[in-house]
């Protein structure tokens, strides 16, 4: 099934170490009927061995990332991730508390698809997803 193009399976992988969000992003994807497979690693070092160990299937990925981790934070990942041959093409959307331009900046350089603000209440993360799904359902992603 690697590299089938026919399968339209977008594989999610959140890496997130706040159990609440995890929660929220899993309560979001079922408010809004998405029925896209979700992967969870709670850092970014347990995010990049789910890539490359097959845990979360090759052919279409999404990275939802937020920056704040222990062990290896998301800029920490963005930089691992280009530097793999292997997976530096996985498309990366940041979801992520930081407001600091800095991050904001660092992220872009590191060719994410979009930066997010965790929204504060549920009903807008709720909207947040929903938004994400359309793009990701009408974008044509590798």
């Amino acid at each position: 099934m690697v590299g089938d193009k026919s399968d339209k399976t977008l594989n999610i992988l959140l890496i997130e170490d706040d159990e609440v969000d995890v929660m929220n992003v899993r309560r979001a994807f079922s408010k809004n009927h998405i029925a896209n497979p979700l992967y969870v690693a709670s850092n970014g070092l347990e995010g990049l061995e789910a890539l490359r160990n097959g845990t979360v299937p090759e052919g279409r990925r999404l990275v939802l990332l937020d920056l704040n981790l222990p062990k290896m934070n998301g800029i920490e990942f963005l930089r691992a991730l280009r530097a793999d041959p292997q997976l530096r093409t996985t498309s990366v959307v940041v979801l992520t508390t930081s407001a600091n331009e800095r991050d904001k900046i660092d992220a872009y350089d590191l060719n994410v698809a979009g930066y997010l603000l965790k929204p504060v209440t549920f009903l807008s993360f709720v909207e947040v997803m929903a938004t994400l799904n359309k793009y990701w359902t009408l974008v044509e992603m590798p």
